[in-house]
């Protein structure tokens, strides 16, 4: 990575105000355009000149490439010079504005799909997964004592497995009201569950609520998972235990049809670094393969 070139990249005010917006969101070329107010044409010329000179960082999910800043130390350090420089302009606040409002019409819109497709989730679960038990798999990862909490509960399908077992609280949490609904009716004979509506990027739990955290088959729904798992590790007591799983990554759109996604899977490795970043030690990484020649990972991770 040389110096000189990202200064030439960022000597575009245009093109630093793509570093700046895209170091808090990963975003897509289409809302990169809706939120710089650009021609396409021209917002893909600045992505292309600051990938080359290392300073974003792209992926391609299905037929979207999406961009971030780049975590190196060059980077790092450029964008905490320009934080400490004077006030930054205007723009750059309204940039990021809009860019949250890109990320509130990725979830408004997974809101829709869960709204229209709660009542039958439990069966287009089975079309993807098939015959794979993955809810037992977690099930013996689970260490019975204290809270435990299924973070993206949906129907309560998991929850109604585990409550025989936790001794304790069990705190299923969804964004989906309608799928909260499906898990009241199937968990109303269970005495020791508690339900509660929020996202999981701002988990309505104190510091240190719970003692083993659960995001099954989840991550894939959310616009900024390292968001969701470093909330996880602030819930968690020191010692507990995080289980996560979702599917390696592929390139079926037509899963996304069927059950919905901001993602087609992740890589091992992606969720590895995001574990680490937010403070976790991970312990175990088992790989299944399922429906459609898909795989699905779960990780197990402690909180030191």
């Amino acid at each position: 990575m040389e110096l000189i070139k990202c200064f030439k990249a960022l000597s575009d005010k245009t093109r630093l105000r793509l570093l700046y917006v895209l170091q808090k969101y990963e975003l897509n070329v289409n809302e990169i355009v809706l939120v710089v107010d650009m021609i396409q044409s021209g917002v893909s010329r600045h992505l292309k000149i600051l990938v080359e000179s290392g300073l974003l960082t792209s992926r391609r999910d299905g037929s979207f490439i999406y961009y971030s800043a780049a975590k190196n130390d060059i980077t790092g350090s450029l964008i905490r010079l320009f934080d400490k420089s004077p006030g930054p302009e205007e723009i750059f606040r309204i940039d990021l504005e809009k860019a949250r409002e890109m990320i509130k019409i990725r979830q408004i819109r997974t809101k829709r799909f869960f709204k229209t497709v709660a009542p039958q989730w439990d069966r287009l679960k089975k079309e993807v997964l098939g015959n794979f038990d993955l809810n037992s798999i977690i099930k013996n990862k689970v260490s019975f004592h204290g809270n435990v909490s299924d973070l993206g509960c949906g129907t309560g399908e998991l929850i109604e497995i585990l409550s025989n077992e936790v001794l304790d609280k069990l705190i299923g949490i969804d964004y989906s009201p309608e799928m909260l609904e499906q898990a009241r009716l199937r968990l109303s004979g269970t005495s020791n569950a508690e339900l509660r509506l929020g996202e999981l990027e701002y988990l309505p739990m104190k510091n240190q609520e719970i003692d083993t955290a659960i995001m099954n088959m989840v991550l894939h729904h959310i616009s900024q998972p390292e968001m969701s798992i470093a909330e996880v590790y602030r819930v968690l007591k020191p010692g507990g235990l995080f289980i996560l799983s979702d599917f390696e990554k592929h390139d079926q759109e037509k899963i996304k049809e069927i059950i919905g996604g901001s993602w087609l899977g992740f890589e091992k490795e992606k969720i590895k670094i995001w574990l680490t970043d937010a403070g976790f030690h991970l312990k175990a990484i088992d790989s299944y393969p399922v429906n459609h020649g898909l795989a699905i990972n779960v990780f197990e991770a402690e909180k030191p």
